[in-house]
């Protein structure tokens, strides 16, 4: 297939299809939840339906990290020669990747590169920009000296199965991308209000398990809304961090992180987190939770952070 139509493909899945923490690079753009991913016209694989009528929309709202990958060896050498063109003496091969990319001129490379998520180390996601002028999101994603905590919040639709000759052959679900935050954990703990009784020493390792705790839950690719509910409130809802914080300094552990469904939920497709915290000497285990609607596409607080009661 030529390059061209692969561009076509990817372009086409996009169609139908993504509080910010500090230092943040997005494009927002407001999205329909009537707007559904469209089939790609190769992959052999459709979007789910509703009884044959139109196409249910599978949103993502994930964390991870964005790479560029060369689909074929002709964009390599492609790529290869607006490097030599660019005058990249003394930068690391990164540091070039990034140059190259970044050059007005060059976007017709971002265009022909395939773009992976990986999340804990696995692809899980390609992704293409509902809107073209969005590729500029996906450049800046790379850093010119990643760091291993540099972290990509990516929220979209999820559509179908790349074929083979989108990506080198790597077959994982195309995303249609609405928006993308940049930033890495250091900055996003750094960037939250700490407790008034709560030192920064204090509070920052306690931020950071607590972060670390939500991004390690299994399997959290950011497609199910338990998981897209966690990750909106990992980048979004400051209290969760200085609630941590402050049961660790009551000697508590963090011992839970759930979501359940709530009982409120009904037109409304509406989540309850509820975070355990055991007490290290009398193992009394206290519980608070918040609601996150995840109808839409951008999940949203309905309930502030409070005690929870087992029903």
């Amino acid at each position: 297939m030529e390059q061209s139509e692969v561009n076509e493909q990817m372009e086409t899945a996009s169609a139908g299809g993504i509080g910010a923490p500090a230092q943040v690079t997005s494009a927002a753009r407001p999205a329909s939840s009537s707007i559904a991913p469209q089939a790609c016209p190769t992959c052999g694989v459709a979007p789910a339906t509703n009884g044959g009528g139109a196409a249910s929309p599978s949103y993502v709202y994930a964390i991870g990290r964005i790479e560029p990958r060369f689909p074929r060896a002709s964009v390599e050498k492609e790529f290869a020669q607006a490097t030599g063109r660019a005058g990249t003496a003394g930068l690391t091969d990164r540091q070039a990747l990034q140059a190259v990319l970044s050059k007005p001129e060059n976007r017709y490379l971002v265009r022909q590169l395939c773009w992976v998520m990986t999340i804990e180390g696995l692809e899980t996601y390609i992704l293409a920009p509902r809107d073209p002028s969005d590729f500029g999101l996906l450049v800046e994603s790379l850093r010119p000296s990643p760091q291993p905590w540099d972290l990509d919040c990516v929220i979209g639709f999820r559509g179908p199965i790349a074929g083979p000759e989108v990506c080198n052959g790597l077959m994982v679900p195309i995303v249609a991308f609405d928006q993308i935050y940049s930033f890495d954990r250091d900055t996003l703990i750094k960037a939250i209000p700490k407790p008034e009784k709560t030192t920064a020493k204090e509070f920052a390792p306690a931020a950071e398990e607590l972060f670390d705790r939500i991004m390690q839950l299994a399997d959290n690719a950011g497609a199910t809304d338990e998981h897209r509910a966690l990750n909106y409130l990992a980048v979004r809802y400051q209290a969760i961090y200085a609630h941590a914080a402050d049961a660790f300094a009551r000697n508590a552990s963090l011992t839970g992180v759930d979501v359940v469904p709530s009982p409120l939920s009904g037109t409304r497709n509406v989540v309850d987190v509820i975070f355990s915290y055991t007490n290290r000497n009398t193992d009394v285990t206290e519980k608070f939770f918040c609601r996150v609607d995840v109808t839409e596409e951008f999940p949203f607080l309905v309930t502030k952070l409070s005690p929870y009661y087992d029903r």
